[in-house]
């Protein structure tokens, strides 16, 4: 597995802890402080984790099922069609509200937060556009399940982390983070558009950038991870 993968796939994670809906719901519950407030954060964390990473491993069976077939030049001219569209789309995103799925969230129960988790998971498509971008790096790269598996294990970790950071900075810090806490909701209210805007808009680049090393191996792309 070449340092290239390894990179494009952990920047793309490290863009999808940017969600405004897991980060959004996150601070929801640490500011109603709902009893056994960080037993069901785990449970809403863990099951968006646990879902991602279970279509990652059906997308995963199913593409190497079918990409042995598909030439690579073909493959990767689909991944640079794809990560430009991303950048066109990015421009077109319409506005969305991160509170809208913490809202219902009002009867802070284990199967209340699961369903949530299950909800992010259904319904988040456009900051979902990195983990797509990434099994599809995976897929073109080839690699046996012994290499994808904890790849993937790796990148849905990375998206929960931001949920694990508020919950232990409010256990540290408790009400003196609220004022805070509420602003940073505020402006992630106001401004969901622009945030899913950028993650789709870099999520582009990285693949259209990881398409076009793999197409014109002459040219010398350079990347954050080298």
């Amino acid at each position: 597995m070449s340092i290239e993968t390894i990179g494009a796939v952990l920047g793309l994670a490290l863009l999808d802890t940017l969600s405004p809906t897991v980060i959004g719901i996150t601070l929801y519950l640490l500011l109603t402080r709902p009893h056994r407030m960080g037993a069901l954060l785990g449970v809403y964390l863990g099951s968006v984790a646990i879902a991602y990473f279970a279509l990652g491993v059906l997308l995963m069976v199913g593409l190497g099922a079918v990409a042995p077939r598909v030439d690579d030049t073909v493959w990767a001219w689909g991944q640079a069609v794809l990560g430009a569209a991303l950048i066109v789309g990015s421009y077109f995103i319409p506005d969305k509200n991160p509170e809208r799925a913490s809202i219902r969230a009002r009867s802070f129960t284990m199967r209340s937060m699961l369903l949530l988790g299950l909800g992010t998971w259904l319904f988040e498509f456009a900051t979902a556009v990195p983990y797509f971008g990434a099994i599809g790096i995976m897929t073109s790269a080839d690699l046996p399940a012994v290499q994808w598996s904890p790849l993937l294990g790796v990148y849905v970790t990375i998206m929960v982390i931001p949920g694990i950071l508020l919950l232990v900075a409010w256990a540290a810090l408790g009400e003196r983070l609220r004022e805070r806490f509420e602003r940073w909701q505020d402006k992630l209210s106001s401004g969901s558009r622009a945030v899913a805007s950028w993650i789709v808009w870099i999520a582009g680049c990285l693949i259209l950038l990881e398409a076009v090393d793999t197409l014109f191996t002459e040219v010398s792309v350079v990347t954050p991870w080298g």
